[in-house]
């Protein structure tokens, strides 16, 4: 059974890799840039919601909430005073301010939070070890991990419509495609990224607490490896792919917990990095990525 268990380990945190890795997904499917700092909002979603609920006494529901719209305007925050100037720089010029942005983050939030350890609060079932027990007891499903998972599917099915459905969600394929045409066409790209950058910040303010739940340690320093882990996660489903996220998002997971529970703990990260560089090699364009010839 302990295999049985290490694939419910692997599922639970490989979605929380997907809900980041949707983020990142969007940026780059509709702006076509990476942010860096994506990691870094999620830590900031976890620390207001860990204040919001601990030092003020507010409902964990209206917590999280909270954190969604703190998220949701420091996205828009960023996207407007660091990456909408640099719209027609050089991709190297907006990867270098991403990275600092990201820094820009973790050192306000050790000058706001100090950078001593913080233990994140039991969120209803969130914390609870308990579960679902299987085969006598072998086999242990918990509700953290169920609540991880259905979040997941919901959050990927809801932005799988909303971009096939939507008006919005149209506008974003659009600049996706042609950020030119689009703008001939009536559709306002600049607010249309800003959307994007709102939606990405939101989930990464549900991932935070998602993630702060499971680990309950917080730290200024608490998204960055997640932050690259989901970002690997991106490009192994094939970035700009929400299916793709969620399915490298949960490949990842299982990549990791059983290079944990079967090889080393030391060397789990190595081997998820090693996947990437295999996978990459065989389908550049990642699992459910597509191939798109660049034309000169």
């Amino acid at each position: 059974m302990s295999f049985l268990n290490n694939v419910i380990t692997g599922v639970s945190l490989g979605s929380i890799y997907a809900i980041i890795a949707l983020g990142y997904t969007m940026v780059y499917g509709i702006a076509k840039m990476l942010n860096f700092a994506h990691g870094d909002v999620i830590m900031v979603g976890a620390y207001v919601c860990f204040f919001a609920t601990s030092s003020f006494g507010l409902n964990p529901l209206l917590g999280i909430l909270l954190a969604m719209v703190v998220c949701t305007i420091l996205g828009i925050v960023i996207e407007r005073l660091a990456y909408k100037p640099l719209r027609q720089a050089p991709s190297l010029a907006v990867l270098i301010t991403a990275i600092g942005v990201s820094y820009l983050l973790q050192n306000g939030a050790q000058l706001l939070w100090t950078s001593n350890p913080k233990i994140f609060p039991a969120f209803f079932v969130l914390n609870d070890k308990r579960g679902i027990s299987l085969f006598d007891g072998q086999l242990t499903i918990s509700y953290a991990a169920m609540v991880t998972v259905v979040v997941c599917v919901v959050i990927m099915l809801a932005l799988t419509i909303f971009t096939g459905q939507t008006k919005m969600g149209k506008a974003m394929r659009a600049c996706s495609e042609d950020k030119g045409a689009a703008q001939l066409m009536g559709i306002h790209v600049d607010g249309t990224i800003s959307m994007t950058f709102a939606i990405g910040s939101a989930l990464a303010a549900v991932a935070g607490v998602l993630m702060c739940s499971a680990y309950p340690t917080l730290m200024p320093t608490t998204g960055s490896l997640p932050g690259i882990k989901a970002f690997t996660a991106a490009v192994f489903g094939g970035i700009g792919s929400i299916p793709g996220a969620f399915l490298g998002g949960i490949l990842l997971g299982l990549i990791e917990t059983f290079a944990k529970a079967y090889i080393s703990t030391d060397l789990s990260d190595a081997i998820v990095f090693l996947a990437l560089i295999v996978v990459l090699l065989v389908k550049p364009s990642g699992l459910l990525g597509k191939y798109a010839p660049e034309k000169v």
